[in-house]
Formats: structure tokens, sequence, C-alpha cells
């Protein structure tokens, strides 16, 4: 886990994404400095592939939040880096 992909799921907390609450992944992208928002749809990605984020299709665009079967793991992991 980069600290790239735990900003993410840190961002998704705060906006409180977890299950059935979701945000556009463009909501997700934004915040983060310009020349590094390719490496974040990149680590977006991985955290899907990963099982740490869902997706969600809807008839304006894919949504996103965090998983919540993963969210004791996610806690964990932003506990350990405080």
């Amino acid at each position: 886990m980069n600290e790239r992909q735990i900003e993410i799921l840190e961002k998704l907390i705060y906006l409180k994404c977890i299950g059935g609450r979701h945000t556009s992944k463009d909501n997700v992208i934004k915040g983060f400095p310009t020349h590094e928002r390719g490496n974040i749809k990149k680590e977006l990605g991985n955290l899907i592939k990963k099982g740490y984020i869902l997706q969600k299709p809807t008839s304006y665009g894919m949504e996103v939040s965090n998983n919540p079967k993963m969210l004791p793991e996610i806690r964990r992991l932003l506990e350990s880096i405080s």
C-alpha cells in the first residue's frame, strides 16, 4: 500500500463514502495536484482491483466508495501511518 492509495482511502472516509454512499471518481481526484492526477487515477484503479473500493455504475457516470467489508483493514492501515 503506497502513500497515494492511503490518501485516496482517507479522502473517501472523510467524504463518508462507505458502501451505499458514493461519489464520482472525478470528485476523488479533485484536490490532488494537477501533475499527480494521472497517478491518482491509476492508484484508484489498483484499489478497485484489490477490493478496497467498490464501483457503482449510474446513469451519470461511475461512482466509487470504500468497501464496508474492508473497513476494519482500511482503518488499521490509516491508524498505522498516523
